[in-house]
């Protein structure tokens, strides 16, 4: 298995594999529609091939991908973010460190982009995920914190 800058014929491999990570992190609480968002995830995917930000893990075909990039914003900060997004291992391949080198390869992409830190989003529910990267040295940093509008209890603490 290697990992490598994929190439404009690995998006529609690559669109399929996000659909499957879309549709398991459903169960972590994701509000992602899998299928729904098929070819806006397939532009996206394409973009990130042309810019040389979607990194595959491969040996016959696609096993896995990560997408990266510089965070942007309007705000000036004392350090350049680097964003992994997106880690997904197919699941006959998991436990074979193939996600390790996805985001090996992903820290490296993005310090070669000028990143001085990397940031990652990982859903709340997913254990697994938090022990992977905490495995690989990353702590919290921000906590996003959802409610549903319906819910009503406000209270004045």
């Amino acid at each position: 298995m290697r990992v490598e800058v994929a190439t404009t014929d690995d998006v529609d491999r690559v669109t399929d594999l996000w659909v499957d990570l879309a549709r398991d992190q459903r169960s972590y609480g994701s509000h992602l529609r899998a299928e729904a968002n098929r070819v806006p995830v397939r532009e996206t995917i394409a973009r990130h091939a042309s810019e040389d930000t979607l990194l595959v893990a491969r040996d016959d075909d696609v096993v896995g991908f990560v997408t990266v990039g510089i965070e942007t914003g309007s705000f000036a900060q004392d350090c350049t973010r680097g964003v992994v997004q997106n880690v997904y291992v197919a699941p006959e391949r998991r436990d074979e460190g193939v996600g390790s080198a996805l985001l090996a390869a992903a820290e490296e992409r993005l310090r070669d982009l000028g990143a001085d830190v990397v940031a990652l989003d990982v859903l709340a529910d997913n254990d697994a995920a938090w022990r992977f990267y905490r495995r690989a040295g990353y702590e919290p940093h921000r906590v996003e914190m959802e409610k549903s509008v319906e819910n009503d209890n406000h209270s004045k603490e």
